[in-house]
This record gives C-alpha cells, structure tokens and sequence, in this order.
C-alpha cells in the first residue's frame, strides 16, 4: 500500500535545558542535515500540540504527552513559518504542493536527559550551547528558532515575569 501524502502543516520543536543547551538530531535521509524535532500532522484533526507531543516520542523517545513529567515545558511560542519544501522531499506531499506552514514549540527537559532516536529517521544526536546548536542546522527556519531561545524559553519568561 501506497503511503499518504504528507499533510503540510508541521511543527518545529526546540528542545532544550535550562542551561540552554539545544538538542540536534542528524537527519537518515540525508547526511550532515543537524536539525531540531520536525514532524507533520498525521490527520488533519490531529492538533498541532498533539502532533508536537508525538513526534518528540518518536524521535528522541521523550515523552512530554499529557500527565508527564516533562508536560510542563512544552510551550507554543505562536510563531509559524512558511516555507518552500525542499525539492528533494516534494514528492511526499500531493502534486502540486510546495509550501508548508510549520509551527514552532519549545521543550524545556532537565540536563541528562536520555534520547532515544528512531533509527528509521535520525542517525544521530548532540547537546550543544544554543547559539553552536543555531550554526549547526542545515534549516534557516530552525536556526531562527533556536536564536529565540532566550525570549521565549522558561527562564526568559520568568526574567520578563520577575524583572
């Protein structure tokens, strides 16, 4: 059986500590593509904060879903990205397809948390410092994203909060 199309609306995750330390995983399909958590939608009525607890557990083995622990530092940053899908992966969506819209969450999880990758998606992980972990994506939308780490990850909140 064919696969479906892959629905373009996705979501970005950020996952990081509180030492602001982000996580990388290297891409299966293509070499040297460092990049944070990406997924899209599985159903048009998934949500899009069910789809970014998924493909966390999916792709790292964190689990954030409701009733966890890590729940907590999930956070939608309510920015979104529009974007030309990269010709190489064109073919997955419907014919005529090549925008998609991702959604941007953070994911706040202590030092020393263990990932567990999905061999099928991800060959690699690494910590690094946000702004190394910025340099390192292959995306400009993700880098962007973790560039923004200090306005909207736990502690920059609760500086804005508290000042």
């Amino acid at each position: 059986m064919d696969r479906p199309y892959k629905i373009p609306q996705s979501v970005l995750v950020v996952i990081y500590t509180p030492t602001m330390n982000a996580l990388l995983i290297n891409r299966a399909d293509a070499s040297n593509f460092w990049q944070s958590v990406t997924g899209s939608k599985d159903d048009v009525n998934e949500s899009l904060w069910q789809t970014a607890v998924r493909e966390v557990y999916e792709e790292t083995g964190i689990d954030c879903g409701e009733g966890t622990a890590l729940h907590a530092g999930l956070s939608d940053w309510g920015l979104e990205n529009i974007y030309d899908i990269y010709p190489r992966w064109r073919h997955r969506y419907a014919p005529g397809v090549t925008r998609n819209t991702e959604h941007v969450f953070g994911l706040c999880v202590p030092d020393g948390t263990p990932v567990t990758l999905s061999p099928r998606e991800h060959t690699a992980h690494r910590w690094l410092p946000w702004r190394e972990a910025a340099d390192a994506c292959f995306s400009p939308s993700n880098a962007e994203a973790i560039l923004m780490l200090p306005r909207f990850s736990i502690a920059g909140q609760l500086q804005k909060a508290n000042p």
